[in-house]
């Protein structure tokens, strides 16, 4: 089935499409002081929750979302005109990995929050935003670690190999690569993964039940039921997430 379908059947109880809480959100831009004026990039911006409330809090930066799901650039378009109509913000329907600014080196603030994928892992993720920040800049980035050496059936469960992703303290020092300084980290906490991925479960057998004649429930029910279970027998307890704070100098390596 349409990838951007699923997601946004499964996402559709979401706010933020990440295992994060509204609270560390806010937690977030608190750490993150803008200058009226100053250009943010948010690269898989889903439903844009992060980059309206920049806009809520700063309405004076200039703001520019990317994401290639169609479903959730049209959910954030309607919320940027319910929201904050008059800020400077626009959304492009496109792969992140095929942006490309026309200046380079010229946001304040460049975050890809939780789809790491799109730029070959979290060290091609620093690297991507690292070119578009500008010198004294915010990068942020949000991506899973292992808590433990995950086992060979989770792993094969959920489609990945051990070396997709690091530890916490090798997503933290990875910037380091990049001349970017590690400054703060949102570690999500055991509710937000359950809630993360409960409402994912929720939101898929509540849409099978209203859509019943869809030609896609049995392969949504069934992908969604095999998450859960890798989720409650392995996951839960070997798979973590944090949002990684970073602080790009004034003579950061590209």
């Amino acid at each position: 089935m349409d990838r951007w379908k699923f997601f946004d059947i499964t996402h559709r109880e979401h706010i933020i499409c990440n295992p994060v809480s509204l609270e560390k959100i806010e937690q977030l831009i608190t750490f993150l002081p803008l200058r009226p004026g100053a250009r943010i990039l948010d690269v898989a911006t889903g439903k844009g929750e992060f980059l309206i409330r920049l806009a809520e809090r700063y309405p004076e930066i200039t703001g520019t979302g990317v994401d290639l799901s169609p479903y959730f650039i049209a959910d954030v378009r309607k919320k940027h005109q319910e929201r904050a109509p008059d800020t400077r913000l626009h959304f492009l329907e496109m792969d992140g990995a095929r942006y490309v600014p026309e200046t380079p080196e010229s946001f304040d603030l460049a975050a890809c929050i939780g789809a790491s994928w799109i730029f070959g892992g979290h060290r091609g993720t620093l690297s991507a935003l690292n070119k578009m920040a500008a010198p004294e800049s915010w990068i942020v980035a949000g991506e899973p670690y292992w808590r433990h050496e995950p086992e060979r059936e989770y792993l094969e469960a959920i489609g990945v190999k051990r070396n997709d992703f690091g530890t916490h303290y090798e997503n933290a020092d990875a910037g380091r690569e990049f001349g970017l300084e590690p400054v703060y980290t949102l570690v999500s906490s055991q509710d937000d993964w359950d809630r993360y991925e409960g409402l994912q479960w929720y939101a898929a057998e509540t849409w099978a039940s209203d859509y019943r004649d869809d030609p896609d429930v049995e392969a949504v029910l069934n992908r969604v039921r095999e998450g859960r279970t890798a989720y409650l027998r392995w996951g839960r307890e070997t798979l973590g997430w944090a949002i990684y704070v970073f602080r790009k100098g004034s003579t950061a390596l590209s």
